[in-house]
């Protein structure tokens, strides 16, 4: 049986020393180029994350921009079809008080000659008045849709002349009354709401004009 000898075990020794720090040296060189790796991946990782961050922040903006002018577009656009709404609502109003107005226009004329017959006919016998009560009564009925509609008649008499209402026709010399004062209403008018349908046609007071000088009054001017 053979045995190291002392000499051999500290040679054994002395190299497992040297390989064990080599090792160690090695080891703490690798942990240095890791650390060293990371180090720099983590930097390059940061400057990517701060590199998307700004990106991001950059489209963010971009997009309130967007969203801004798209507000601002919607808001215009809103307020011009309000104003389409309503003016398209004006005009569809005005343009069914035309039609109203025309149509009842064309009918005053019928009233006009309902309101002529009342004035000069005089029924004399029981048939003669049974006539005139049936086309009195189709006359209120007239009378009473009108006024559903709006249609009020004027009462000029004994008011001052106002041409945005009135048509003078004829002027009568009278001291009785101020001048343009109106006498009578020859042509009824009517009111449509708070507008004029028709003027009424009027004789309107006029001063009344001095007759021929008195005797008196020759002889002051000649003894003047």
């Amino acid at each position: 049986m053979r045995s190291d000898s002392p000499s051999e075990i500290n040679s054994n020794e002395s190299g497992s020393e040297v390989t064990e720090q080599v090792e160690n040296q090695m080891n703490e060189q690798e942990d240095t180029i890791l650390t060293e790796a990371s180090g720099d991946a983590t930097a390059q990782s940061i400057e990517v994350d701060i590199a998307a961050f700004s990106g991001l922040t950059q489209q963010i903006e971009s997009l309130k921009v967007q969203l801004e002018e798209r507000n601002t577009q919607y808001m215009r656009i809103a307020a011009d079809f309000e104003n389409y709404r309503k003016r398209t609502a004006k005009e569809k109003e005005e343009l069914d008080l035309q039609v109203k107005r025309n149509t009842i226009t064309e009918l005053l004329p019928v009233v006009d000659n309902f309101e002529r017959a009342r004035a000069h006919l005089k029924p004399q016998g029981d048939g003669e008045m049974t006539i005139h009560k049936s086309y009195q009564g189709v006359y209120k009925q007239l009378v009473d849709c009108l006024k559903r509609l709006g249609v009020a008649p004027m009462r000029p008499e004994g008011q001052e002349f106002d041409p945005n209402l009135h048509e003078a026709v004829m002027r009568e010399p009278t001291d009785e009354h101020p001048e343009g004062t109106v006498l009578e209403e020859l042509v009824r008018g009517y009111y449509f709401g708070d507008r004029v349908l028709r003027h009424a046609m009027v004789k309107v007071a006029a001063p009344k004009e001095d007759g021929s000088s008195s005797p008196e009054d020759e002889s002051s001017l000649n003894n003047s």
